[in-house]
């Protein structure tokens, strides 16, 4: 059990393991998945590993297969070298997202995360908007955010606490940190916060320094960068998958891909923890039934004509509100219509087997 621990398995996870399942199989992380084939470790070798055709079957969505982070029930088979992935132990917490497109499903980025490392750089692609869009998703997770502010070597340190200073403004609890890759300012700092057996991810657009960090975290170049285009200021997707990395204090790591679109679903919490002070200030609207958009006695109004709250972050705030609600209702009647397709197909196949 000493082996699981040094990879994140924890009491939380063992008050949700199924004792029946854990007498036949054993327990495994989820390192990495390429389609449909995934790599596991049970803390002492990574493993190449397929689903049963149970578990693949029987899935209604994404969301019912492994992803990244994962704790799972296998068998393992050849001294170790091949794996049976045979169900998925419940999730502490998971990250996911709206599918890119148009499209209405979830995508999961990672599992069982502790804390995430948002990372806006100090260049032209700052936007608080954009960080808004991310606090929701990883509020929404349940997982612990951390703000790190790349690329702070192009900036004064006046202006980097300006721009900290407005990061706060909307992320009040939430730590931030400004570093440099090129300089190495404040990374030893990222790297002693870094606790053993913890998982943390890096979230954020491509060219904001995701990967550079990862390789001066490990220590080594070992993940492949590439440079930012000085036009858009836009960097090319470095990162195509998932990977948890396991680091020399037993820490753990997962380097994700580049999101230029980040729609949401069903994220009301992550909304209200995130948007907390505008969720405040509707409670003390005159009318109950408040739109917030032209009555008398509307706080969320009045904050705003007084400068208290920006207009900026509530018109984010309603966007996304109303976004959430449409893509919400997309998925549930694509989930009615799969499930009807499904009533159907097994009703044919019922009616030719008599």
């Amino acid at each position: 059990m000493d082996k699981l621990k040094k990879i994140g398995y924890s009491d939380w996870f063992s008050s949700k393991v199924d004792a029946d399942k854990l007498a036949v199989h054993e327990l495994a992380r989820v390192v990495s998945v390429h389609k449909d084939s995934y790599i596991i470790t049970n803390g002492s070798a990574e493993v190449f590993a397929e689903l049963t055709g149970h578990l693949l079957y029987t899935a209604s969505s994404a969301t019912d297969l492994p992803t990244t982070g994962d704790w799972v029930y296998a068998d393992f088979y050849d001294d170790d070298t091949h794996a049976i992935i045979h169900a998925i132990v419940p999730r502490k917490t998971f990250l996911k997202r709206k599918t890119a497109g148009k499209t209405v499903d979830f995508q999961l980025i990672a599992a069982n995360i502790d804390i995430a490392f948002i990372i806006q750089s100090a260049d032209d692609n700052f936007n608080l908007r954009r960080l808004e869009r991310y606090l929701v998703m990883v509020n929404e997770s349940g997982i612990t955010p951390i703000i790190l502010l790349s690329k702070c070597d192009l900036l004064s340190q006046d202006e980097v606490n300006k721009i900290i200073e407005s990061i706060l403004t909307i992320a009040p609890q939430v730590t931030v940190q400004a570093f440099s890759n090129v300089s190495g300012e404040k990374i030893d700092d990222i790297k002693s916060s870094l606790l053993p057996a913890h998982t943390y991810c890096l979230l954020g657009s491509s060219g904001v320094g995701k990967t550079t960090l990862l390789n001066s975290i490990i220590g080594r170049e070992q993940f492949v960068t590439q440079s930012v285009s000085k036009k858009e200021s836009k960097g090319r997707h470095t990162t195509t998958s998932r990977e948890l990395i396991q680091l020399e204090n037993s820490a753990m790591l997962i380097d994700t891909p580049g999101m230029r679109e980040l729609g949401n679903l069903s994220v009301d919490t992550g909304m209200d923890e995130t948007f907390a002070e505008i969720v405040e200030l509707s409670q003390n609207c005159k009318f109950s039934n408040c739109s917030h958009t032209k009555e008398k006695g509307c706080a969320i109004l009045a904050a705003i004509n007084e400068g208290e709250l920006s207009e900026q972050r509530y018109k984010n705030y309603l966007k996304m509100k109303n976004e959430s609600a449409f893509n919400e209702m997309s998925y549930s009647e694509k989930r009615k219509k799969d499930k009807d397709f499904g009533k159907m197909i097994k009703s044919v196949i019922k009616s030719k087997n008599r």
